[in-house]
């Protein structure tokens, strides 16, 4: 079998099966080369027990992205182990409840766009058909559908899309790669949420601002919160949006 995409619909018959009968189990989770997202930092950092600082110090590296310019990170390349995943296991995924969106997603791609007349956001999704993996071919008796909502991928494509819809509007306004202080407000903002707390509660980072006490309040207590304050945060300071909270 070659390494190809299969254009899928939602009703169409899910025909894989990933389990550890397999005799590629948890191949997939080595030789990696994975891009992790800030809500996939946020899960996992939280999954850990682990200061988002001290968990990107100790699992990931940092690279910027040659198409967007923006801070891209993967998990720390680690030859010893074939490049595998920190967390993966024999028997299986040490943190699989909070493993990542496309972790969750495999063997399906997913792509997003408008519909052009209607605005409303329109998934495609295609399987992806690797010589390596021998979960295809099963019949697990669910559609695609069925299939995705077990994988509990929900809410990491909600959070996922406006870090795309970011990137979207970063590449309207200042095509090409940020300076290195934008860069950091990026990172620090979106995937080191605690030293980004700690600058919002004792270093009076937003200070100058008139912003309601109870939202501040909830922006420092809920990680999901702080995040999204973080995409507003940036959208205002490298791109002249209002800053809406």
């Amino acid at each position: 079998m070659n390494d190809e995409m299969l254009p899928v619909t939602l009703e169409d018959p899910m025909q894989f099966n990933c389990s550890a009968d397999n005799p590629c189990f948890n191949q997939c989770c080595r030789d990696l080369n994975q891009a992790l997202t800030p809500y996939d930092v946020l899960r996992m950092k939280n999954a850990v027990n682990l200061p988002s600082g001290q968990f990107l110090q100790k699992y990931t590296a940092r690279h910027t992205g040659p198409g967007s310019g923006l801070p891209v990170l993967t998990f720390k390349p680690n030859p010893a182990t074939g490049h595998a995943c920190p967390f993966v296991t024999d028997s299986g995924c040490f943190i699989y409840k909070d493993r990542p969106g496309s972790c969750r997603m495999y063997p399906l791609a997913r792509a997003v766009a408008k519909d052009r007349r209607t605005g409303e956001k329109v998934e495609y999704f295609a399987l992806i058909e690797e010589e390596h993996c021998k979960g295809f071919g099963a019949q697990g008796g669910k559609t695609v559908a069925q299939w995705l909502k077990g994988q509990d991928v929900v809410d990491h494509n909600t959070e996922n899309d406006k870090i795309l819809e970011l990137i979207s509007l970063k590449n309207q306004i200042r095509p090409g790669q940020l300076e290195g202080a934008e860069e950091d407000i990026f990172y620090m903002a979106l995937y080191d949420l605690d030293n980004f707390r700690i600058q919002i509660e004792e270093k009076g980072l937003l200070a100058s601002l008139d912003l309601p006490k109870g939202s501040v309040e909830k922006i420092v207590t809920d990680d999901l919160s702080l995040l999204n304050f973080g995409i507003a945060w940036v959208k205002y300071q490298l791109f002249g949006k209002d800053l809406e909270i």
